[in-house]
């Protein structure tokens, strides 16, 4: 019995090689290099030149939730209309702490709708602390705690606005996913090279890291009245809504004035400067410890305020309790 055909967008996927990828971070312990983490990156001016790069930062890959941002602007496209706060959740991936959750819900209520409307996963609060007290309280996996519950609620409301289903909002060739995917085509200016779906169920764009950078760069750039200028400035306003107390990504945006910065699940990291400098990060094995680490290097060399970064500095290797090592930008780097 002959097997069937992969769908289009699938082969696409199959027939992509992997990237040439370098190493980014080193992992020592007391001066010996215990482990090595490979990836590619790429730090674009507004210009469009190259300001540094390693890797093959034009391989194509999954964004991940690094896309969020891209997608908050084509709800906005799409009539979305909410307070910055909720904005800043929209283009989340949040620790599911109460403010998030309550987060999520408000914008559903805004919309005449609840809960049962969402189509993502369920799972637990994604912050440390913020799923121990879940726990605690009794709780399982719900929509609501799940990390892309601010993206999927504007979703649907988005198309309460504008008259749209919303059952099966996540479907590739709703009017919403369509109107999703032609925006991150225009932001990142590249068509996308394979389509799939993501963890929590929104169709999933593949893009090359230098699509990404300049996003990211024209995000941070926008004068505030437009689209992407509304996106960013929310995200800078309340990064505790965008990841949440105690993660990197908030902590960066609260230590570089003007910088919008969203990580994105298997090792991804993108990073706008307010002059159009746009940075885009993935680390080959999904390591999410690499990922600051390298960033921090590439913003110092960017001219970004070192003082400014000290606090960012990864957690030391630890031994009996002690520290005996650190995770630090590659010998790449000191050349």
């Amino acid at each position: 019995m002959p097997v069937p055909a992969a769908p289009a967008h699938q082969a696409a996927a199959q027939n992509i090689k992997a990237p040439n990828h370098v190493p980014l971070v080193e992992v020592t312990r007391d001066g010996l290099v215990e482990s090595i983490h490979y990836g590619s990156l790429i730090a674009l001016k507004a210009d469009g030149n190259t300001a540094m790069d390693a890797g093959e930062p034009d391989a194509p890959m999954y964004p991940r939730s690094s896309l969020k941002p891209l997608q908050a602007v084509a709800l906005l496209k799409a009539g979305l209309d909410i307070p910055q706060e909720l904005l800043a959740l929209t283009a989340a991936s949040h620790s599911g702490a109460k403010t998030h959750r309550d987060g999520a819900t408000e914008i559903l209520r805004l919309h005449g709708l609840t809960e049962a409307a969402l189509g993502n996963s369920t799972d637990l609060p994604y912050g440390v602390a913020e799923r121990e007290e879940w726990l605690r309280a009794g709780n399982g996996p719900t929509q609501i705690a799940q990390n892309c519950s601010g993206k999927h609620a504007s979703m649907t409301a988005v198309c309460v606005v504008n008259g749209w289903p919303v059952e099966g909002y996540l479907h590739p060739e709703h009017p919403l996913q369509v109107l999703v995917r032609d925006t991150i085509t225009e932001l990142t200016g590249e068509e996308a090279a394979a389509v799939s779906t993501d963890g929590c169920g929104t169709p999933l764009f593949a893009h090359s890291l230098h699509g990404m950078a300049r996003a990211y760069g024209r995000l941070a750039a926008a004068d505030e009245d437009t689209n992407e200028g509304k996106v960013a400035h929310a995200m800078r306003r309340f990064p505790e809504m965008v990841a949440g107390e105690g993660r990197d990504v908030t902590a960066l945006m609260r230590a570089v004035p003007g910088l919008l910065a969203k990580d994105g699940f298997e090792g991804l990291q993108l990073v706008g400067l307010p002059n159009g400098t746009g940075l885009a990060v993935k680390i080959s094995d999904g390591g999410d410890r690499a990922r600051m680490p390298v960033t921090v290097e590439v913003l110092r060399r960017l001219g970004v305020d070192g003082g400014s970064l000290d606090t960012l500095q990864s957690p030391p290797v630890l031994g009996g309790g002690l520290p005996v090592g650190e995770l630090r930008a590659a010998q790449i780097f000191s050349n």
